[in-house]
C-alpha cells in the first residue's frame, strides 16, 4: 500500500489542480464574456442549430486578445475578442467563424473537457512513476526525461481530441450546407493571422496538430463520406 502512496497522491493532486483550474476559468469567463450578438452571424449560427436539431447554438465572446475558440468545461462555447476582431476586419468570413463554433461544439459533444481531466491526472500519475525509475537509471536527467515523456503523451492525447473535434465540425458543416471549405480555408491562413510559428516545437510536443495534417484529415473524411 505504501508503494502506491506516491501514485495515489499524484492522482489526487491532479484532480485538485484540475478542479481549481476549472473553477478559476469559469470565474474568468463569467466576468469577462458577453453573449455574441451579430446580425450577420446569427443566420449562420441558426443553420448550425438546425443541422443539430436544437433551438439555438449560444456563443459567447471572451474579451481577451489572443485568437482562439474555447469549449468550457460546463459546455459553453466561446470565441475570443481577438477572433471577432479578425471577423470585423474582414480577415475571417462568417462561414469560417461557423467552422470554429462547429469545432468547439465537437469538443462539447465528445466530452473532451472531462477526458482531459482524466488525461491530466494520468499524466501526473505517470510522472510520479517515471521520476524515481528514470532518476535511478539516468541520474540528473531522470526528472527532465519523465517530464518530457509525460508532456509528449499529453500532447498526443490533445491532438487526438483536436482531430475528433475537426471531424465533428466537418460533418456538421456539411449537414448545414457550408461544406468543409470554410474549415480548410481558415486552417490555411490561421498561422499567418495568429503569428504562430509552424515549427516552434516538435509536432509530437504540440497540443494542436499541424494545420497541414488537419487539412489532410478533413479532406480524407469528406472523400470517404461522399
Amino acid at each position: 500500500m505504501l508503494r502506491l502512496l506516491p501514485l495515489l497522491l499524484a492522482i489526487g493532486y491532479g484532480l485538485v489542480l484540475w478542479s481549481f483550474s476549472a473553477r478559476n476559468l469559469k470565474r474568468q469567463l463569467d466576468s469577462r464574456s458577453r453573449r455574441l450578438r451579430d446580425s450577420h452571424l446569427q443566420p449562420i449560427l441558426d443553420r448550425l442549430a438546425a443541422a443539430m436539431g436544437v433551438a439555438e447554438v449560444p456563443v459567447h465572446v471572451y474579451e481577451v486578445s489572443p485568437v482562439n475558440g474555447l469549449a468550457a468545461p460546463d459546455g459553453r462555447v466561446f470565441l475570443t475578442e481577438g477572433f471577432m476582431r479578425l471577423y470585423r476586419d474582414g480577415r475571417v468570413s462568417a462561414e469560417e467563424i461557423a467552422s470554429v463554433v462547429a469545432h468547439e461544439l465537437g469538443h462539447v459533444a465528445h466530452g473532451h473537457a472531462r477526458r482531459r481531466m482524466i488525461d491530466f491526472t494520468g499524466q501526473n500519475a505517470l510522472r510520479a512513476v517515471l521520476v524515481p525509475v528514470l532518476g535511478r537509471l539516468v541520474p540528473f536527467a531522470g526528472v527532465w526525461l519523465a517530464g518530457l515523456i509525460s508532456t509528449a503523451l499529453a500532447a498526443r492525447l490533445s491532438q487526438r481530441d483536436e482531430f475528433e473535434a475537426d471531424e465533428f465540425a466537418s460533418a456538421l458543416l456539411i449537414k448545414a450546407g457550408f461544406g468543409t471549405g470554410p474549415q480548410i480555408s481558415l486552417f490555411e491562413k490561421l498561422d499567418r493571422l495568429t503569428g504562430s510559428p509552424g515549427a516552434a516545437a516538435p509536432a509530437w510536443l504540440l497540443t494542436h496538430p499541424a494545420a497541414e495534417a488537419r487539412i489532410r484529415a478533413i479532406r480524407s473524411n469528406e472523400a470517404r463520406w461522399r
